[in-house]
């Protein structure tokens, strides 16, 4: 069965636990042992973690989510908005890019993994908009109170002015944050004149705290952020934190509209580099290039630094670029190629960059690459038209990759000077690229564009 029928037979059915498992665990009567069959469409702590992300879920006294069994869920009354959630999470509506991505390629399923890691992180706020929706549904247009003809974007539009309850903080909190922005766990990195830039990197109690503060403790409905990273004590914090620093962008002027409860300017942005989420208050994604060559124009420099540093690996030896994608695509596109080549830190034992868009780039590798004297594996991919001579000061460059380089018309003489080089890739790149003769005597070919270095 397709999975739209499936999807839409779950509609109809009753909601008890085990139709659900049924469908979305386990594999359909006669396709066990059949590798081309699907096994199931999640495994059972994500259909469970779903179900308890629907405030109508009732289960019995006592039980725990996290450790109820199979067995256990079968005492549970399935909610209302179950079947809705499973569906948003296994057919998404796209709403930005991905739409255009044809299905059933790779990078579709890359898009559909990374949608739906996103999904199960952000399910508490879906939590909330649905308590919202639930109250408040008979208040809204006729055609609004279908959930199965909504996203889970449209609820957040439908709820995201509404309140289950109201706090304010008090008026001295309010003017302290206003006039300073300054808080514990924090440190107030850059002021210009139209920007104050924050940066969190305490991985303890007083960064967790800061990160509550300065997204406002998820309270978006009195002006405040909905990042997952403000609830108090969040988990996701700890997550995010480990990877690297967060940043709080925040106008100097607040036009007059701030949280209630912090008193920050309602508008504000949180940057993680290591994971590409560039933030708005609403925990949108923006264009971080866009924003950096416009309005937030004075952190461009400021950034550059913090950029490369979030291009490395964790244990700082390697650098993987795809660009546009990541991060690191978003720095080539605000610095250019030379700039990242003279920001990257010269430790680095690996640097890999791919050009995965239909753009037709052919780039000159700058003689700043000689810098990197620690490299032993060098790809560049679909990217470059030539390489500097300074190649040769990589003496512990092992394995050098230059694949699908239409332009590339030369190797560098320096190359045959190389004492460790071991692999010289060249397939799907100019037939025609010229070999320098010393080091083409020691080289053999294992395959097409494939070379061993003796």
């Amino acid at each position: 069965m397709k999975f739209t029928s499936l999807l839409t037979n779950l509609i109809l059915e009753n909601s008890r636990f085990q139709v659900l498992y049924d469908k979305m665990v386990k594999p359909a009567k006669g396709q066990e042992g059949d590798a081309r069959k699907p096994k199931g469409l999640m495994d059972f702590e994500t259909l469970k973690q779903i179900i308890f992300a629907d405030p109508t879920t009732k289960a019995p006294q006592g039980m725990t989510p996290e450790t109820a069994s199979v067995e256990d869920m079968e005492k549970v009354k399935v909610g209302k908005y179950s079947q809705w959630l499973l569906k948003n999470f296994v057919m998404p509506t796209f709403n930005d890019e991905r739409t255009n991505i044809e299905k059933g390629t790779a990078e579709y399923k890359r898009a559909m993994d990374e949608y739906q890691r996103l999904f199960i992180e952000d399910l508490f706020k879906v939590t909330e908009d649905l308590k919202k929706y639930e109250r408040f549904k008979n208040q809204f247009p006729q055609d609004k109170r279908d959930i199965n003809k909504l996203t889970v974007d449209d609820v957040f539009e439908l709820t995201k002015d509404l309140s289950l309850e109201k706090t304010k903080a008090t008026k001295s909190e309010k003017e302290k944050a206003k006039t300073t922005y300054e808080h514990p766990g924090a440190e107030i990195m850059f002021r210009g004149p139209n920007w104050t830039l924050v940066k969190i990197e305490d991985q303890g109690t007083l960064g967790s705290d800061a990160a509550s503060f300065y997204g406002g403790y998820y309270l978006y409905n009195e002006g405040e952020s909905r990042w997952c990273t403000s609830p108090h004590n969040s988990n996701y914090f700890r997550t995010y934190i480990k990877d690297g620093p967060l940043y709080v962008v925040l106008p100097n002027d607040d036009g007059g509209s701030v949280g209630q409860k912090t008193g920050l300017p309602q508008e504000r942005y949180q940057f993680h580099f290591p994971s590409g989420q560039f933030m708005d208050r609403e925990d949108r994604q923006i264009n971080l290039v866009e924003y950096l060559n416009g309005k937030m124009s004075e952190l461009k420099e400021y950034f550059k630094p913090e950029f490369a540093k979030g291009l490395v690996s964790k244990g700082g030896d390697k650098v993987e670029i795809n660009y546009p994608d990541s991060s690191a695509g978003k720095f080539i596109a605000l610095y250019g190629f030379e700039d990242l080549f003279e920001t990257l830190p010269e430790t680095i034992e690996k640097l890999l960059i791919t050009n995965k868009s239909k753009e037709q780039i052919a780039l000159d590798v700058p003689e700043s690459l000689g810098r990197f004297t620690n490299l032993d594996g060098l790809l560049l991919n679909n990217i470059i038209r030539s390489l500097p001579e300074s190649i040769s000061n990589l003496q512990k460059l092992k394995f050098l990759s230059l694949n699908n380089n239409k332009n590339l018309e030369s190797l560098p003489e320096g190359m045959a000077d190389l004492p460790k080089l071991a692999f010289v890739n060249l397939v799907g790149s100019n037939p025609n690229v010229q070999i320098p003769d010393r080091l083409k005597e020691k080289m053999s070919e294992e395959m097409p564009g494939f070379w061993h270095v003796d």
